[in-house]
């Protein structure tokens, strides 16, 4: 730990060192006062957890307990799927006291009469490299409980059952983020035609199915991502009404596109992030059209495109840039039905823009 100093000497704040990375320090408070031992992380740790109970309500079975720098844990993510919590580790200051952090972490919540199982780390990505971190994943061994017998679990959002493969699924397994923004799609997708693109293991298409969906065909280039998203249906009893292809989005909308009779009345785009960069910007700012053009064109009017960035670096205005450009090549005007964010288990903080990343918008073609 080091302190922070202005030039004039004024104290800014205390923060994690790591010469190896890119980002040299990691603040964790600007309180002069505060004493970095165990009862400070569990104070922070209470407060995270307090917070979800408060946004999330009945849904805190299933969310992101630790958001990063949003609470005060640079470089940390907890996601909770029931019975496990999953955990990412991104920066060397978070790596050494996360035995400290896991272990209150468990205790915090199980004298909260929560069950949970087991703690697993999801730290195979490359970005630990640049920490000067190895890569690596399992359980995270907790004094007296038992290592659970399988990597995978069951979760319920939005009335909807989903098997998670915490360790081979994306990220720490599922994406919880959109957890209310499927929701509010569902709602117009009764008695419609529904197209999920980017499906991964099914959940804007199972929530389109839930709610009424004469039919919805869900596609994804990855056919893991298929397999676990068709299991997903069966699972719900929804099978019937979705069919699952493997394919390339950007190969598929302009085949669709050649039909002379609209196959869809609303279409959803929820593609992973194009740009993790400044550097890829503008060739994000051409997938994100080119998709976005396909679909409008292959919906009729009165249709619903449902569209998402989850990108921090393609910021809403320039989003939205990209959706008015991509409106006006395919000569439609968009009526917005809903703007919304992420869930409120990833909280935005205004003095970290880095906190806020995902867009999302309905529209209606007219």
């Amino acid at each position: 730990l080091v302190d922070v100093l202005s030039r004039r000497g004024s104290y800014l704040g205390t923060g994690f060192i790591n010469d190896h990375s890119k980002i040299r320090i990691r603040l964790i408070s600007r309180n002069a006062n505060d004493t970095f031992d165990e009862a400070f992380w569990e104070r922070r740790l209470r407060y995270a957890w307090e917070y979800r109970k408060a946004v999330m309500g009945p849904d805190v079975s299933c969310c992101r307990i630790v958001f990063g720098e949003a609470d005060s844990f640079p470089g940390l993510t907890v996601d909770r799927f029931n019975n496990i919590l999953v955990t990412q580790t991104l920066s060397l200051g978070m790596e050494k006291i996360k035995p400290m952090l896991f272990r209150l972490l468990y205790r915090i919540l199980t004298e909260d009469g929560q069950k949970i199982d087991g703690i697993y780390e999801r730290n195979d990505v490359g970005i630990r490299k640049l920490e000067g971190m190895e890569e690596n994943k399992g359980f995270f061994p907790l004094a007296g409980v038992a290592v659970p017998e399988s990597t995978k679990t069951e979760i319920t959002e939005n009335g909807i059952r989903y098997t998670v493969d915490f360790e081979n699924g994306q990220k720490t397994g599922f994406f919880l983020d959109q957890k209310y923004n499927r929701h509010a799609a569902a709602r117009l997708c009764r008695g419609k035609r529904v197209l999920d693109c980017f499906t991964d293991t099914g959940s804007f298409a199972l929530n389109a199915a839930s709610a009424g969906a004469e039919h919805v065909h869900a596609v994804d280039i990855s056919s893991s991502a298929i397999a676990a998203a068709a299991e997903n249906a069966r699972l719900n009893h929804l099978d019937g009404l979705i069919d699952f292809e493997t394919a390339n989005v950007f190969d598929l909308l302009p085949k669709l596109a050649e039909s002379s009779k609209p196959q869809y009345d609303v279409v959803i785009l929820d593609p992973p992030a194009f740009t993790k960069s400044r550097k890829t910007v503008r060739n994000a700012e051409r997938g994100y059209k080119e998709i976005n053009y396909r679909a409008m064109k292959i919906l009729p009017r009165g249709g619903y495109l449902v569209t998402c960035s989850c990108s921090h670096f393609m910021t809403d205005s320039l989003f939205c840039s990209v959706l008015r450009s991509a409106a006006a090549d395919a000569q439609v005007s968009l009526r917005q039905v809903e703007a919304r964010q992420q869930a409120p288990d990833h909280p935005i903080l205004w003095n970290v823009p880095e906190t806020e990343y995902l867009k999302f918008y309905i529209f209606q073609v007219v």
